[in-house]
């Protein structure tokens, strides 16, 4: 029994012991480990090969001709409003934010002053006229002495060849009864008759003589005081008279600035900067208002000096704005090149030639025309952040963007105009009733 149990132990022991010690491990294979890394490295330096190709491909067909700048911004007109005349504001028709139409009324002024002035002037008309008139009546009426001034003289004229014909039978007369005396045909007393009758005759001869010079200086008076007349009313048609014309020119001014109490809108747009008040006393040229016509926008594309070189006229440009993102794509056009830097026109302008100077590279402004058919669909505001790309083989022919050009047509026109038919009509009226 004490055998078995020892063999027991012995057996239990042993089995201890093997359980003790480790297993012993097979040698690992090291060759399809190698393959893989090998396969992994191939399948790398391809993808890398890969990317770098399509890079390369992408830089020599595309990315090295494409010019592009984030420091572009949306800019547009600013027509500024001002009041072209003196006067106290009565109504106004808009607010920031507004749309208005050309010609559509933004601030009403008082028309009291400027309808007086447009009274005033209108019996400045009449008045002229009736001055006229009295002239044309002073012209008739010198006329009409010279007529009876010339008949005086005529008459004169009649009445010296008269005397003249009477004094020559005198002294015939005379002559022939000196003649008889030395025949004692006549008597003493007839011959003093006969020189009696002579001396009368050169009387009345000298007496219209006289009369006859004084005829004549009322001729030269009457002729005088009727070219005077002629000289001051100097044509016959009331319209061409100085102080009519003067008058007429003083209705339209009246007028003009009647139809000036009411501010309109020049051009299309939004308003935007409304500073006017109700009540408020303004002049000629004080800020009202601005209008922004946002369908004429163009942007200002800052782009490196050192990109310039391939920017040329004409070119098309590529647009994204931070308002609508990339979904949104704008096409517009380089239409030239700013005469300076953005620095350059800065209200404090670099002075570079005092003081250590440090080299940065300066950004020039390039204007790109829209698309008014996008920007219709997608309104743009001015001032707002715009991404331009410019692909540079575009456009080779056309001459590079620091080439100046020139318009040969106005780039704005104003299509509301002051309307004079209302000014002519009262003048029309004002002549029918003097004359």
């Amino acid at each position: 029994m004490a055998e078995l149990i020892s063999d027991a132990d012995a057996t239990q022991a042993k089995a201890t012991d093997a359980a003790s010690k480790p297993a012993s491990v097979a040698p690992p294979s090291t060759e399809p480990d190698k393959n893989n890394r090998k396969r992994h490295l191939l399948i790398f330096t391809l993808l890398v090969v890969g990317i770098a190709a399509v890079v390369a491909f992408f830089y020599l067909t595309q990315w090295r001709y494409s010019v592009s700048t984030e420091d572009a911004y949306v800019n547009g007109n600013q027509v500024q409003i001002t009041s072209q005349i003196t006067g106290t504001v009565q109504a106004i028709g808009v607010n920031d934010t507004n749309v208005v139409k050309a010609g559509q009324v933004l601030v009403a002024l008082d028309k009291s002053d400027n309808g007086l002035a447009l009274e005033t002037a209108k019996a400045q008309l009449t008045t002229a006229i009736r001055q006229f008139k009295t002239q044309s009546a002073n012209v008739q009426q010198a006329s009409t002495g010279v007529t009876q001034a010339q008949t005086a003289l005529n008459e004169v004229a009649s009445q010296i060849e008269a005397a003249r014909v009477a004094l020559n039978a005198a002294k015939a007369d005379y002559q022939r009864r000196v003649a008889l005396a030395g025949m004692n045909a006549v008597s003493k007393e007839e011959i003093q008759h006969a020189a009696d009758n002579v001396a009368k005759a050169q009387t009345q001869l000298d007496a219209a003589m006289a009369r006859q010079a004084t005829a004549k200086s009322a001729v030269a008076s009457a002729q005088a005081q009727r070219n005077a007349s002629i000289a001051n009313i100097g044509d016959n048609n009331v319209l061409n008279q100085p102080a009519v014309q003067a008058a007429m020119t003083n209705i339209e001014n009246a007028w003009l600035n009647l139809t000036r109490t009411q501010i309109v809108a020049p051009v299309d747009g939004q308003i935007a900067r409304r500073s006017v008040q109700l009540g408020q006393k303004i002049s000629a040229g004080t800020p009202l208002m601005v209008i922004v016509p946002l369908h004429d926008l163009w942007v200002d594309a800052n782009f490196k000096e050192n990109q310039l070189k391939d920017i040329r006229i004409g070119q098309a440009v590529t647009l994204t704005s931070d308002l609508y993102g990339k979904d949104v794509v704008y096409h517009g056009k380089v239409e030239g090149l700013s005469a300076g830097t953005g620095s350059a026109f800065s209200a404090l302008p670099a002075q570079n030639a005092t003081g250590n100077w440090i080299k940065v590279t300066q950004r020039v402004p390039v204007r790109i025309k829209l698309d008014d058919k996008e920007v219709s669909a997608h309104p743009l505001r001015v001032g707002l952040s715009m991404h331009a790309e410019i692909d540079s083989r575009d456009a080779p022919n056309q001459p590079q963007v620091g080439t100046a050009t020139s318009n040969s047509e106005p780039v704005a026109v104003m299509t509301a105009q002051p309307d004079m038919s209302g000014a002519k009509q009262i003048i029309q009226q004002t002549i029918q009733q003097s004359l």
